[in-house]
């Protein structure tokens, strides 16, 4: 096959890489319009408020002070995201103008928001030679310059939310264009406002959404989930290499690694960790913690305060979270720990990643394929014999209602198929149980949903040689 790339080729890769742009464009947008999509949930809020009687609305003469209390809490959580945005590096060239033919438009292809099928950029944040944690992106940084700019300063986190006396007007609640000294670098340009894309409500959910997965993984009040989730993930790997060594440690693969906890975990085991991700928003939160974090509890969020729904009071629906809550490069990482970004099939099924891994730890992954029995080839082509499996999760299928015109694939296994199918690949059941556990949840909230998910450990086995 000829090496030079032809006209068609050429014109397919740049296309693929339009997509990608304007796919991630979209993704900065949603976490851009967050602050404007959660003022909007507190106008409506207050308009409900106007059509009480007044003999009702007098009953609740505390709601006015409650909603301005959730405005200041809406500028604390975009001050954070905007922080996060200035750090994120893009893998591509942000500023190049996409014309995609309306025929040709983004949810046509790549309305998932992740990174391209086709294209598999891997940002990786690997350790760096003083225990620190680089980002190592495809795209030159942005140039950094000192803003003197104005922004509303973070909470004080020794100051109740009740005590919270000036708020921020809206001109201010929007400003962000500029920083207030506590980070001394610019705006980069791809994040100018003119560049910016009105996104569905659907889009900025995930924001809502990712700001919850950063109480589950970089918070104090997440660690009842990961005591849940991860610890008998890591217990089973130094149960099953008792032997470790820094100088030929063994190295261990977490597809679904999302904000990095579990793989940067794995890591300060004794292991050679890469953690996958496939969605650019959990890239670009985990790139900001695991990279750009100074100290514990540098952050704060209010990570509740989107839904009025089954609190128990106000104060626990404000109430702050200080992330993260530990400092990642000082969290005591193994070298060659990284997190690589592309889908999972993409990425692994290449042939160079056959029999490398001699470990894959799969949380609450399983149910994002699409093909199932894809997943589970892949993680047995990968493992070295004698590799082994550890999986804990649900099987509630991503895509098993998503009802659109492409008519997305979902094959949707029991667990008894599941099994069946690893038994197929070559995996032998050492230990299986069920644990109960939660995902995101509002340890305060009168709803709490749980998860009965399957956990077990699986062993590839060791093909035999003929003589």
């Amino acid at each position: 096959m000829s090496e030079i790339e032809t006209a068609d080729e050429l014109q397919r890769r740049e296309f693929e890489e339009a997509l990608e742009v304007k796919s991630l464009r979209r993704i900065i947008s949603a976490y851009l319009n967050y602050p404007e999509a959660a003022e909007e949930d507190v106008k409506r809020w207050e308009r409900s408020l106007t059509k009480l009687p007044p003999h009702h609305k007098a009953l609740l003469s505390h709601l006015p002070s409650k909603f301005q209390k959730l405005r200041w809490c809406i500028t604390e959580n975009s001050y954070f995201i905007f922080e996060m945005l200035k750090m994120f590096e893009p893998p591509l060239d942000m500023s190049q103008d996409v014309d995609i033919r309306e025929n040709q438009h983004l949810d046509d292809v790549s309305g998932s928001h992740h990174f391209s099928r086709s294209r598999n950029l891997c940002l990786c944040e690997s350790t760096s030679t003083s225990g620190g944690v680089d980002c190592h992106c495809l795209a030159e940084p942005s140039s950094k310059e000192t803003c003197n700019g104005k922004y509303p300063a973070p909470f004080n986190k020794e100051q109740e939310v009740d005590d919270c006396k000036s708020l921020p007007d809206q001109d201010t609640l929007y400003a962000f264009a500029c920083c207030n000294g506590k980070v001394s670098s610019s705006p980069p340009e791809w994040l100018d406002p003119s560049l910016q894309l009105h996104v569905p409500l659907v889009d900025v959910d995930k924001v809502r959404c990712i700001i919850r997965n950063i109480v589950r993984d970089w918070a104090n009040e997440g660690q009842k989930e990961r005591d849940q989730c991860y610890r008998p993930i890591l217990e089973e790997l130094e149960r099953l290499f008792p032997n470790r060594s820094n100088e030929n440690p063994p190295a261990c693969l977490v597809p679904g690694a999302g904000l990095g906890r579990l793989a940067l975990e794995i890591s300060c085991l004794g292991f050679a960790s890469q953690g996958n991700e496939f969605s650019y928003y959990m890239m670009i939160c985990s790139s900001f913690i695991l990279n750009h974090t100074q100290a514990a509890g540098e952050w704060t969020i209010f990570p509740w305060i989107h839904s009025n729904c089954n609190s128990v009071s106000d104060n626990d629906q404000l109430r702050p979270i200080s992330v993260p809550d530990i400092h990642p490069a000082s969290a005591g990482i193994t070298e060659g720990f990284s997190m690589c970004g592309g889908d999972f099939v993409e990425v692994y099924s290449d042939p160079s990643q056959a029999g490398v891994w001699d470990a894959v730890v799969t949380c609450f992954f399983l149910d994002t394929a699409h093909n199932i029995v894809e997943y589970i080839e892949i993680i047995s082509k990968v493992l070295k014999d004698g590799g082994v499996w550890i999986n804990l999760g649900p099987l509630l299928y991503h895509f098993a209602d998503m009802y659109s015109p492409e008519d997305e694939m979902s094959i949707d296994l029991s667990l008894e198929d599941v099994k069946r199918v690893a038994l197929h690949y070559g995996f032998i059941f050492e230990k299986e149980s069920t644990i109960e556990t939660t995902y995101t949840t509002n340890l305060r909230s009168m709803m709490q949903n749980r998860y009965y998910a399957a956990f077990w450990t699986m062993r590839k086995k060791t093909r035999r040689l003929c003589s």
